[in-house]
Order: structure tokens, then C-alpha cells, then sequence
């Protein structure tokens, strides 16, 4: 399933997915992937499909089903809609009418519909989000998920800007970070930067201040070399696609070598601190080797200069 497809209205993103786990955004996405120009029709999954363009981990079909009906109940929480240019105009609605988890069957099956009123987020489209489902299901933040999506809907400019008001709520940042800027920076911009510099070229992420007492933060602007129009998301071939990722990483000034470092354990799939206790290592044996190397150099002169002595003293 590496070049599986998401394919939605830009709409679609404006919708804070309040809650979801980044299991629960895989699924959400990985459905979505497959119910674009279906209609209204009502499509089915196999537990064994949805797994696997979900990468889904844990086997058990009880929890699964659990991690689907759960994937549902916050997505019947969400008030999807659009509204005119004015403002004036504006609809809500839920987007799936049809949600039956049937897991007494031979081949378990969930069967999905899409409401009648959100159909335009799916069908016949004339403008859209695209992304790879593979780059979006293996980011492991729901921080960097998000993200990442959001991103994408401005692949083609390599900028985006969000208020610090937009950012917590399409986020879903907690309020209690709204005035610690430090745990925003650990817990919210740190993953996302790891995360999504793999994947955008030359990605940098800046504070916007305003004016008044402390210059509070107002904004973040995302920036990153933008992709050609005609540019896909299908994949290279997995030895490609690592080479490009760890390209983007080593060539980002805005990482600092321990961010470089976790960001290509998680590019490899190693545990984080892999990278940096070999590259410490690397340079702990090339410091050896150098000390190594300037004390043969000296005994080579003392010898040289014994000889030379000796054959001074020999003249005499």
C-alpha cells in the first residue's frame, strides 16, 4: 500500500480532530483514502485491508473493533461544514451516515456510507489536500500528523501561516500551554520538526510577535522549498525514499545535531538515541585515532632527531 492516495477538499482540514489518537487518525485517514469518488454508495473493508492501509500493530480483532468504534464516536462528535465567501452562508453536518463494525462474519468487515452533505469533501473535486497514506500513517506525533496534513494543503507555495488561535484549535493543544511557551516549543513545534523535516525540504518554523508587553507570540509560520505542481506522492522505492529523508536532514539548518539525530532514529526505525550513541562513538574513536596518530608523529620525530644527533656527533 505504499502508493495509496488521500485525496480530499481543503475543507476537510479545517476540522480540528479534537482527541484522536494517532491510531485513530490512521484509520480515519486510511477509510478516507479509499471512499473518494464513491458516492453515496456504501463501501467495505475488510478488517485485514483496513489494518493493513492503516499499518495497524496490535492483532486482536476485539481491540481493533474497540479502536474503530472509538475512531467513530469522535468523528460523530465532529461538526463537519462550509460556508459561503461572505460568511454568511454556513452548514454542519456529520459525515458519515453508515458506520457498521461486523466482526461475527467469516471475514470481518466494517461498511462505511458518506452523509449526502459531505459528499463534496470526497467527490468530484476541484481543488484538494493529496498525500501519501504511507508518510501520513508512519509520522508517530499527533502533533506532527496534523501538521503535516495542514502542510500539504500548501505544497505548492512552501508556506503557511496559522495565529496562535488557529494553531491551538487545529492542533488541539491543550489550554493549559497557551501562556508556556516552553512546553509548546518541547512537546508541540520539537516532534513536528523531527517529524515533517524528512518529508519537506528545508522546513523552518518561526514565532510571529506582536507588539505590546513581553511581545507576546501571535503566530507560526511554516516555511519549505515548495513542491512543482506536477510533482506525486508515490513512492521512489524504500531505498529512495530514505536517501531523500536523510538528505532533508542532514541539509536543514534549523536542527540542532541532537534533532538531527531523532529525527533519522525515527526515519530508520530505530530507538531514539540510536543515531547519536553511535555518532558519539564515531567521534570518540576519531579523537582517539587522532591522539594516536599525533603521538606517532612525535615519536617519529625524537627518532628522527636522534639520528640526526648521533650522526652530528659522529662528524665531531
Amino acid at each position: 500500500m505504499s502508493n495509496e492516495l488521500i485525496k480530499y477538499d481543503p475543507e476537510l482540514n479545517t476540522i480540528p480532530l479534537r482527541k484522536f489518537t494517532p491510531i485513530e487518525m490512521n484509520l480515519f485517514f486510511s477509510i478516507i483514502s479509499r471512499m473518494r469518488d464513491k458516492g453515496d454508495q456504501t463501501v467495505r473493508f475488510s478488517f485485514e485491508q483496513l489494518k493493513d492501509l492503516s499499518n495497524y500493530k496490535p492483532t486482536a480483532n476485539n481491540r481493533f473493533e474497540d479502536d474503530i468504534q472509538r475512531t467513530y464516536e469522535k468523528l460523530m462528535g465532529l461538526h463537519f461544514g462550509r460556508r459561503s465567501k461572505s460568511g454568511l452562508n454556513r452548514e454542519m453536518f456529520v459525515m458519515f451516515t453508515k458506520f457498521s463494525i461486523v466482526g461475527e462474519a467469516d471475514s470481518p468487515y466494517v461498511d462505511v456510507e458518506v452523509y449526502k452533505d459531505a459528499l463534496p469533501l470526497l467527490n468530484n473535486l476541484d481543488t484538494w489536500v493529496r498525500y501519501a497514506l504511507a508518510e501520513f500513517r508512519d509520522l508517530r506525533s499527533s502533533y506532527a500528523k496534523t501538521a503535516f496534513r495542514l502542510l500539504k494543503g500548501f505544497r505548492t507555495t512552501g508556506y503557511a501561516f496559522l495565529s496562535k488561535e488557529d494553531f491551538f484549535e487545529l492542533l488541539d493543544i491543550p489550554k493549559s500551554y497557551w501562556k508556556k511557551s516552553g512546553d509548546i516549543d518541547r512537546y508541540v513545534i520539537k516532534p513536528i520538526k523531527e517529524e515533517l523535516t524528512p518529508l519537506f525540504r528545508g522546513l523552518a518554523i518561526r514565532k510571529k510577535y506582536g507588539k505590546g508587553r513581553g511581545k507576546p507570540v501571535i503566530g507560526y509560520s511554516f516555511t519549505w522549498k515548495p513542491e512543482k505542481k506536477g510533482a506525486n506522492d508515490f513512492s521512489q522505492g524504500e531505498l529512495q525514499d530514505e536517501r531523500q529523508k536523510l538528505f532533508n536532514i542532514q541539509h536543514n539548518g534549523e536542527l540542532t545535531e541532537q534533532e538531527k539525530w531523532r529525527a533519522i532514529d525515527k526515519v530508520k526505525g530505530l530507538t531514539l538515541g540510536s543515531t547519536e550513541k553511535q555518532a558519539l562513538a564515531d567521534k570518540q574513536a576519531e579523537h582517539d585515532k587522532k591522539i594516536r596518530d599525533q603521538a606517532r608523529q612525535l615519536l617519529e620525530n625524537l627518532l628522527m632527531n636522534l639520528v640526526y644527533q648521533n650522526k652530528q656527533l659522529g662528524k665531531n
